[in-house]
């Protein structure tokens, strides 16, 4: 099976007595302690918008995070301030690993299965075979609605329901606080979240470019492969579906499978 390499991921690994802890009372989502399964989650700003995200695994006595490269000097920054005096190795893996996906397992790598396939971890040394571009991840990727954030939308402008993390297990609801956790948990109770991610199909235009629904802007569409993308938009200006235009051309708009929103919701006020 192939494996593309995903050149835009930077990886990290964090071990030591009091890693997991560190991880669980920092990020958003449950950190999978032991196993081969990846867990969701993302690093809140204190007004609960989003400075990185990506997947957890564990592997090799220690825990495997990805981020974007262009959040990965302050991913990095942030997370040994965090440290503080715990005990905890915190190892910037970007000169010596490289991040791929493949639909299914490969051997000679670090692997770890979500809901896309798998992500694959391996030293540079070992990946001349993959496949030098993710196209085939961000076409996997947009068809199942999952945003990402340096492919659909940027650092510290998007809040963790805006990109559906509370549908995407990517939110552990049950734990303590984390940063952010107070935005996150007024979000979910009050009922705020105001845009979510769709899959808008028929593009014919650049990542960036506006979504018109009923003469008003509903958001921006992220990267586009194969004239489709996902945009993180206003369910309530989208009362009409068949109406909805980008560069004055019209496109169809999707919900993701997993949404349990709609189209036209109006968020609360409160």
């Amino acid at each position: 099976m192939t494996t593309s390499w995903r050149a835009d991921r930077a990886g990290f690994r964090f071990s030591g007595p009091d890693a997991h802890k560190l991880l669980n009372d920092v990020v958003t989502g449950p950190i999978p302690n032991g196993g081969e399964g990846a867990g969701r989650w993302a690093l809140l700003s204190p007004q609960g918008k989003i400075l990185a995200e990506g997947l957890s695994g564990w592997a090799e006595d220690g825990w495997w995070l990805d981020v974007h490269q262009s959040v990965a000097d302050d991913f990095f920054k942030r997370m040994k301030m965090y440290r503080l005096r715990a005990n905890v190795v915190i190892e910037d893996m970007r000169a010596t690993h490289a991040i791929g996906w493949s639909e299914q397992a490969v051997t000679g790598a670090i692997a770890h299965q979500d809901r896309l396939g798998w992500r694959m971890i391996a030293p540079v040394e070992t990946t001349t075979a993959w496949l030098p571009t993710d196209t085939d991840f961000a076409r996997t990727r947009i068809a199942a609605g999952i945003a990402e954030l340096g492919q659909d939308f940027a650092a510290n402008e998007t809040f963790a329901h805006d990109m559906g993390l509370d549908l995407l297990d990517g939110i552990d609801f049950s734990k303590g606080c984390y940063v952010g956790q107070e935005v996150v948990s007024r979000m979910k109770h009050r009922g705020t979240a105001r845009r979510r991610p769709i899959i808008v199909s028929g593009i014919d235009a650049l990542a960036g470019s506006a979504v018109i629904a009923g003469g008003r802007d509903a958001g921006v569409i992220g990267r586009v492969v194969d004239g489709k993308a996902i945009a993180l938009l206003r369910l309530d200006r989208i009362n009409d579906p068949q109406a909805v235009t980008i560069a004055g051309q019209p496109v169809s708009v999707a919900l993701p499978d997993w949404a349990s929103y709609q189209f036209g919701e109006t968020a609360s006020e409160d």
